[in-house]
């Protein structure tokens, strides 16, 4: 799904869906109050988000995942696989699967470090231990309670925040921040802060860090470029405005649900008009593992990685789960 407007601010609308969201938070607690939580063996880290969607959780598990394999761990990763059929635990082939299988975040993931896929979540962690694993990190499931969580980083984009507030359906939170922030061991900010989460953080206690996703080295062929750029993310306009940023000259935008899996017809139809405009058709690294193979090779991907303010930051964190970096 997109993320509505309306999320952004509190409206009638909104407040009118109060009662729902409600009920989805009061949901969300009594599951995790419910859970049983298995502990695996090896530490665990999560990366989650409280809001739905767009927040930057995988470029930040992509970085983790290359410090840990730096330092010689063995981290594997594990992801419920959102968008594809596999219910695992299974470990992702590059060669064998594609996103239809095992969602598109599973692809990108997997192109780093060992990776599987679990809907339920405890049966990947032990999977992942057999096959060698030191240390877990997750991908999401933040408000599941099915594996217990050495060290829990929640992602926020800065610009967006927690948007209104209020929970689905009134808003993007899939519980209120307050409580989200409690279970928290810190709170990575994705860009500038103009919404103040900094403030909402170290009111709860919780650790911040600061990040900022920076283009890719295809950026620097875009200056001056044509292009026909479509997405299929959280937040579409956060690849937009990157694009703008890096001088390229937006022909057409075409944002898609989170997760969306295009169709033969609809690249085609955008490839069509981006060879009418002598432009380029460019999109995320996250939808490009979603397109067929032969028209992979005719879309350009802008990918993007994270740079930390202060990476010195994560020792301290990586040092209460007795990891060394």
């Amino acid at each position: 799904m997109r993320a509505p407007e309306f999320w952004r601010s509190d409206n009638i609308l909104a407040r009118g869906l109060a009662p729902l969201g409600a009920i989805y938070a009061w949901t969300v607690a009594r599951r995790l109050d419910r859970a049983e939580e298995y502990r695996p063996a090896a530490p665990v880290i999560c990366v989650g988000n409280i809001v739905a969607g767009g927040a930057g959780k995988t470029p930040v598990v992509l970085d983790l995942a290359r410090r840990l394999l730096a330092a010689g761990r063995r981290p594997h990763l594990l992801t419920r696989g959102y968008g594809g059929s596999e219910v695992g635990p299974r470990a992702v082939d590059l060669d064998r699967h594609d996103s239809i299988r095992v969602g598109d975040e599973a692809l990108l993931l997997a192109a780093e470090a060992p990776t599987w896929v679990a809907r339920w979540r405890p049966d990947g962690a032990v999977a992942a231990m057999a096959m060698g694993a030191d240390l877990i990190i997750m991908d999401d499931g933040f408000q599941n309670g099915s594996i217990a969580k050495d060290l829990s980083l929640v992602v926020v984009d800065g610009p967006y925040g927690f948007g209104n507030g209020r929970p689905i359906p009134a808003g993007p939170c899939r519980e209120p921040a307050a409580v989200g922030l409690a279970r928290a061991d810190a709170v990575v900010i994705i860009g500038e802060d103009p919404t103040d989460v900094a403030a909402q953080a170290e009111a709860a206690k919780v650790m911040v860090l600061r990040a900022r996703l920076r283009p890719g080295p295809e950026a620097a062929a875009l200056t001056g470029r044509k292009v026909v750029a479509f997405a299929g993310i959280g937040r579409p306009e956060k690849f937009f405005d990157t694009l703008r940023h890096c001088g390229a000259r937006l022909v057409t935008t075409s944002a898609f649900p989170d997760h969306h899996p295009y169709t033969r017809s609809e690249i085609e139809d955008l490839l069509a008009e981006a060879e009418a405009n002598e432009a380029i058709a460019i999109t995320t690294a996250k939808d490009h593992v979603r397109l067929a193979a032969d028209l992979q090779a005719r879309v350009q991907v802008l990918s993007v990685t994270l740079d930390w303010r202060d990476p010195s930051q994560l020792s301290p964190l990586f040092d209460r789960i007795g990891v060394s970096v």
